[in-house]
């Protein structure tokens, strides 16, 4: 009887794994980069994931974000997209929080492919 139950154990611990719930489970089943608009797409993401903290460079180790001009400096110097996609050699963004999934980080690439426009 103990083998029966180390078998099951064995069977049923071994069978699972991780996966990226956006990947499993998508919003809405497709993700909409187009047209991306800064303040009606990339603010409100910026809004929930990043001004919390960086509002204030004192709260948010020297990084400010909150107004377009602020913004943009950082989509165009690479720190935008490498501190949200986790990218080697940036501080992943949230710092203590989920990653953005993967349809988050389209929509704000897609906007800085775009050059950024103020729209």
């Amino acid at each position: 009887m103990k083998r029966i139950i180390m078998y099951v154990f064995i069977i049923l611990s071994s069978s699972c794994y991780y996966d990226a719930a956006d990947l499993l489970y998508p919003a809405s089943g497709v993700c909409d980069t187009t047209p991306t608009s800064y303040s009606q797409k990339v603010v409100p993401l910026l809004q929930q994931q990043c001004y919390s903290c960086h509002l204030n460079a004192s709260t948010g180790g020297g990084i400010m974000m909150g107004t377009y001009t602020a913004d943009k400096v950082l989509a165009t110097n690479g720190k935008l997209y490498g501190s949200i996609s986790h990218t080697a050699g940036y501080s992943a963004m949230p710092k203590g929080g989920a990653k953005m999934t993967n349809c988050q980080i389209a929509i704000i690439k897609q906007w800085i492919d775009a050059g950024t426009p103020a729209n």
